[in-house]
């Protein structure tokens, strides 16, 4: 399987969306684009060359093909697909995304991102970028990672860290997240330990922690509000636990 590296730190700048209809059988395009990225979500059934490299387009299909490749097209009929011409930014750690893949269980909301998409453009571009960008980070996780170097993470842990975010202004126990997630509580345990370094409960702990030290240096929510906010209403335990995490007070780290 080919792979491209992709940075999507910063938001795509769009050259155009739309919709393109080919065909009829046995017709071939072949054409490269100097300077853009070409992203497709595919209705059809073609043959897709990249490079040299074949590939075979099925209906609910996606492709990402980088600046200044060479593609072949080969339709098999009328072939319809959305499609969009676009630059990436420079920043941030590049992800490795499949040239073609299939959409599987995200076909649905991914059509509905390119709709938008093509809806919004050219009359509000930004909206535009801001559905094309949701789905180029939808798009980077449909495939598992299969660097040895990047594991994947446990379904245990990431409904367990997806919950504890969603929940942080709660009471939160690990038995309950265990049971969320489907899994004992000493193997949630082991899992956690394994995939982060930390325990469960110091976990939420740092995460109620960086939590507080935002709202302490970027609101003016008061120091009670905050304490609630993060799931420690009592404010001596909330007063105790910024101390440890964040080595001052609240109204220090507030001053800071």
């Amino acid at each position: 399987m080919r792979t491209v590296l992709a940075r999507l730190d910063e938001p795509p700048v769009l050259a155009v969306v739309g919709i393109g209809v080919h065909g009829p059988a046995g017709h071939v395009d072949v054409f490269s684009l100097p300077d853009l990225w070409q992203l497709h979500l595919y209705r059809y059934r073609a043959d897709l060359t990249v490079d040299g490299t074949a590939h075979e387009i099925r209906p609910g299909t996606v492709s990402l093909v980088p600046p200044g490749s060479e593609v072949r097209y080969r339709y098999r009929g009328r072939s319809e697909h959305f499609y969009v011409h676009l630059r990436l930014g420079t920043a941030g750690a590049p992800h490795r995304v499949p040239v073609l893949q299939s959409a599987g269980t995200e076909l649905e909301p991914l059509t509905a991102r390119f709709g938008q998409a093509l809806a919004a453009w050219p009359r509000t571009p930004a909206r535009a970028a801001a559905e094309i960008w949701t789905a180029l980070w939808w798009i980077t996780e449909l495939t598992p990672p299969e660097e040895p170097d990047a594991p994947a993470v446990h379904p245990a842990v990431a409904g367990a860290t997806a919950l504890i975010e969603a929940r942080l202004a709660e009471p939160l126990t690990v038995p309950e997240i265990a049971r969320a997630v489907g899994v004992s509580h000493n193997h949630l345990t082991r899992l956690f330990r394994a995939a982060t370094g930390e325990t469960v409960v110091g976990y939420i702990r740092a995460r109620r922690m960086e939590r507080a030290r935002h709202f302490l240096r970027a609101t003016t929510l008061s120091v009670p509000a905050i304490a609630a906010s993060v799931g420690i209403p009592d404010l001596h335990a909330f007063n105790k636990t910024c101390r440890r995490e964040l080595g001052a007070s609240p109204r220090a780290v507030r001053a800071s």
